[in-house]
């Protein structure tokens, strides 16, 4: 098959450039998911709503985390079976993937209805934001399994090698969200309702196309009938290999829940909003550093199952120089216009807008290092080294960052909340570096050691 040979064969630089462009776009276009929608809030609405809906920012991260359990489990360890060349258990693995992202988004939505006041109120809602945040959770949550499906198999799909597809799969349901946001928020008067439909019928069109795909001709692996149904070894492997980025995204989540609660001590409701501004920026530099990820996930996932080590380590040191330089370039591009970059989600409150800019400058202050940090994190992912990649993913959001919001406010106020996040940053590169120096010499027996 095409995409196995071009795993095993291809130029390294010219597969992660030809996987990069279409898991770039993708991201991006997913980025745009909830960024448009605080855009189009914070404008239509006010700055009050936008603050509603950045309390729901943890909500999401959890739902994320879910599929990114099961969905990135599912990929690598397809892409493992794939270079083993055993592609029966690349199947079963999609088949019991499925089986799962269906069964865990109907509890996820179930839990979570019935928890619903008590989470928006340790998320940080108040009396202002409360009906804004329910409002938009409510009818998000009908849409969750359409969620879970859809980034999950989009996953897959990149793993196997279609990065194109994978690409035009969120083009087609961002693009969905982006032109019904106006729609439902504007001229149907539907307020922030109408950002959370627009939000579900994309994901619905997300979850439509990524079926079709494995239940057509175009996939290399299919799902079959007969796989749909919980392998509890295979789950086992998924688990394993997805616990690391599930993790990152609960703890990420009760993080968002405690900064939201200090920045309403210290800020007040606008500073919830300022931090709903602040995510959506830094997130969409980290998406691009997460395409570099997806990038070069299947080539390095592949050619450890194969044991091609020579091959693996040119994946990651090219995943290390572009995503260095993403960070960096992004890091003086926001540091020089960050006024502007603010205005493009509220130009009313200039309340808002001085603690957006405040914010914006310190959180970033260690932005050029973020980018090691994440693919040396991700690479202990890609070849299923869970305990390893859980820990460095964990010690930014955890390990360094909570004990921070605790301490640094107290002496500098609000500036000690944004600045959590350049210390808690360097202190995670600092960890993973030692990890990634170490697993680098001990590549070739680690290589020995999967088959």
């Amino acid at each position: 098959m095409k995409n196995v040979d071009e795993l095993r064969d291809a130029n390294i630089g010219r597969l992660m450039f030809k996987y990069f462009v279409p898991a770039f776009v993708g991201v991006f276009v997913n980025a745009l998911y909830n960024i448009v929608d605080r855009i189009f809030i914070g404008q239509g609405v006010g700055a009050e709503a936008l603050s509603g809906i950045s309390v729901i920012f943890p909500v999401m991260l959890i739902m994320m985390g879910f599929g990114m359990l099961i969905g990135i489990g599912t990929g690598v360890y397809v892409s493992i079976n794939m270079g083993k060349k055993d592609m029966n258990r690349a199947e079963q693995t999609l088949g019991t993937g499925f089986a799962l992202m269906i069964l865990v988004s109907i509890l996820i939505m179930v839990v979570t209805y019935w928890l619903k006041e008590p989470i928006l109120r340790s998320f940080g809602s108040t009396e202002e934001t409360f009906q804004y945040a329910n409002d938009y959770l409510n009818i998000i949550l009908a849409g969750t399994p359409f969620m879970v499906v859809g980034f999950s198999l989009n996953n897959v799909i990149r793993s196997e090698g279609n990065a194109r597809i994978a690409m035009m799969s969120m083009i087609i349901s961002a693009g969905t969200n982006i032109i019904l946001d106006p729609i439902f928020i504007f001229w149907l008067g539907m307020g922030v309702k109408g950002a959370a439909y627009a939000t579900v019928i994309s994901m619905f069109i997300l979850m439509v196309w990524v079926l079709i795909h494995f239940r057509g001709g175009r996939s290399v692996i299919k799902l079959k009938n007969k796989n749909v149904r919980v392998n509890w070894g295979i789950l086992v492997e998924i688990v394993a290999i997805g616990m690391a980025p599930f993790t990152m995204q609960i703890a990420n989540s009760f993080v968002q829940g405690l900064l939201n609660k200090k920045l309403i001590v210290f800020g007040g409701d606008l500073a919830v909003g300022a931090m709903g501004i602040v995510n959506s920026v830094v997130s969409l530099v980290i998406m691009a550093i997460v395409a570099i990820n997806m990038a070069s996930q299947p080539i390095i996932g592949f050619n450890y199952g194969a044991k091609s080590v020579e091959r693996v380590k040119e994946a990651l040191r090219l995943s290390l120089i572009a995503a260095t330089i993403i960070a960096v370039a992004a890091f003086v591009f926001i540091e020089t216009i960050p006024g502007s970059i603010v205005r493009l989600f509220n130009s009313d409150s200039s309340e808002l807008y001085d603690i957006s800019v405040h914010g914006l400058r310190l959180v970033i202050l260690a932005l050029p290092i973020v980018g090691f940090q994440v693919v040396a994190s991700h690479f202990f992912q890609a070849v299923g080294k869970a305990k390893i990649a859980l820990f460095a993913t964990l010690f930014r959001q955890v390990i360094g960052l909570i004990p921070l919001l605790f301490i640094l406010p107290e002496y500098w106020g609000i500036s000690g909340i944004w600045l959590a996040y350049p210390f808690a940053d360097t202190m995670a590169a600092m960890a993973v570096s030692v990890f990634l120096v170490r697993e680098w010499r001990r590549l070739p027996e680690m290589a020995k050691g999967s088959s």
